[in-house]
């Protein structure tokens, strides 16, 4: 709890001789024997100070990058403008960065810190050092800036996102000077790795507050800068099945799903299509096909922040499946099959999930799931149940042998002929033998001839 900051700065020395790594304090040892100063900074004493669990230990010193190297072999420089040194020690790796003053000193670097509740240090001999107002911040629970908040943000634009991460992972509030200056130092993230930008972002949305933050980001006109998709379903309001605008609700919906990846980025995108898809009739609006344009500006939106393959492909996947949970009392147990076969069995947790996630968001609903949904759930568990364990390999004729029957060259539809084939033998509907196999495998492909052979239920507008 943050008022009892004070309290814990009294004990600070205790807690940190029983929660401080021994490589940690080797470090400093080290470094206080060849006659540099070496002080504990940053997010370790913030959270120590919070009593939260500390993640990240760094190490601030008079030494230079080249005196901090030759004493520690096991070590990478991260080539910043600080000429950080990653220290490896006992396993644990430990940031070590030069102050950033010259002549090198403690205050004057805690003054060049970004925000006051990680300006803050300690050793031994000083105890904890507090020029910032970092305690004092850390009680009140507010972000601001050490000094002049431009000028701190003009030496690094991401401190303005950085800010905004820091709030919400913390609950706190912005210093209305500092918010003033990251508001103003927004466009200049334009010329920022998009990794870095990334990065922070991914934080906020594995934060416990992903909807505050995300907001936060639009205010401050950070998220027009790199995923202005997003933005334009500010305003966008929809029908009757919800209360909230587009933005909104997908603000709500990444806040209902649990704090993974990929499910927050698929709570936030699953709507992104909807402003492009609007049409409105006597009935109302309707957003027609808009899973389907939404995972491909999705997976474009993910690709553009340099997101890896795999993210990029389930959050598209989920995007373009999240529709599909409604319920059809006509579905048959072949349709469920190939239901589960196109969400994919690894998939429909999280779809699960989003589809709870989609509900809650609307504003209008009650219960998590509804009982269309329930039903669906429950078909396809029975189905799955009660299926036999006939796998395409158990079939008495094979893909090659369906090559030479039908004289086609290899494609897609020589997968889904074999899954239909065993879709029929797992319901008892077809004998497993080559000749039963081969009549049936010829009545499909004439009925491909004039039909496509996908036959999946065409994509049904639903209600959202």
């Amino acid at each position: 709890m943050r008022w009892l900051a004070p309290l814990r700065s009294l004990n600070l020395t205790r807690d940190l001789k029983t929660r401080m790594p021994p490589a940690v304090g080797g470090i400093l040892s080290a470094l206080e024997r060849e006659g540099h100063e070496a002080v504990l900074v940053g997010g370790a004493l913030r959270d120590l100070l919070l009593g939260r669990l500390v993640k990240d230990w760094d190490v601030a010193t008079s030494a230079t990058p080249a005196e901090t190297a030759s004493l520690f072999p096991r070590h990478h420089r991260l080539g910043n403008r600080h000429e950080l040194i990653l220290v490896i020690a006992d396993g644990l790796p430990v940031e070590v960065s030069p102050f950033r003053t010259e002549p090198p000193d403690l205050l004057g670097d805690l003054a060049h810190r970004d925000f006051t509740v990680d300006a803050m240090a300690w050793s031994a001999a000083r105890g904890l050092v507090d020029t910032q107002g970092g305690r004092l911040d850390l009680f009140l629970g507010r972000i601001r800036a050490c000094g002049e908040p431009s000028a701190r943000l003009s030496e690094d634009p991401v401190r303005g996102l950085r800010a905004v991460r820091l709030a919400t992972e913390l609950g706190f509030h912005m210093e209305p000077a500092t918010w003033e200056a990251i508001c103003a130092a927004a466009p200049d993230l334009a010329g920022v790795a998009v990794e870095r930008i990334r990065t922070e972002l991914e934080r906020v949305l594995l934060s416990p507050r992903p909807a505050w933050g995300l907001e936060l980001m639009r205010r401050a006109g950070q998220l027009a800068l790199f995923v202005p998709e997003l933005l334009e379903g500010v305003g966008c309001h929809q029908n009757q099945y919800h209360r909230y605008d587009v933005w909104s609700h997908s603000l709500l919906a990444c806040q209902n799903v649990p704090p993974n990846l990929v499910l927050r980025l698929a709570g936030l995108l699953h709507d992104v299509a909807k402003p492009r898809c609007v049409s409105a009739d006597e009935r109302g609006r309707h957003f027609y096909n808009h899973e389907v344009l939404g995972a491909e500006m999705a997976a474009t939106l993910l690709r553009r922040l340099r997101f890896d393959r795999e993210t990029v492909e389930r959050v598209s996947h989920l995007v373009r499946c999240h529709m599909d949970l409604h319920f059809d009392p006509h579905q048959t147990d072949r349709s469920i099959r190939r239901l589960v076969r196109r969400i994919g069995p690894q998939h429909l947790e999280d779809l699960i999930w989003l589809r709870r996630a989609d509900r809650l968001a609307s504003g209008t609903k009650r219960g998590d799931l509804d009982p269309g949904t329930i039903a669906l759930l429950d078909r396809i568990r029975r189905v799955a149940a009660e299926d036999r364990e006939v796998y395409i390999r158990d079939l008495a004729l094979g893909g090659q042998e369906l090559l030479v029957l039908l004289g086609r060259e290899p494609g897609p539809w020589l997968g889904r002929l074999l899954q239909d084939l065993r879709d029929e033998v797992a319901e008892g509907a077809l004998v497993n033998d080559q000749e039963a196999l081969a009549a049936r495998a010829v009545e499909l492909a004439e009925q491909e001839a004039a039909e496509p052979m996908d036959r999946v239920a065409a994509d049904r507008p639903g209600k959202e």
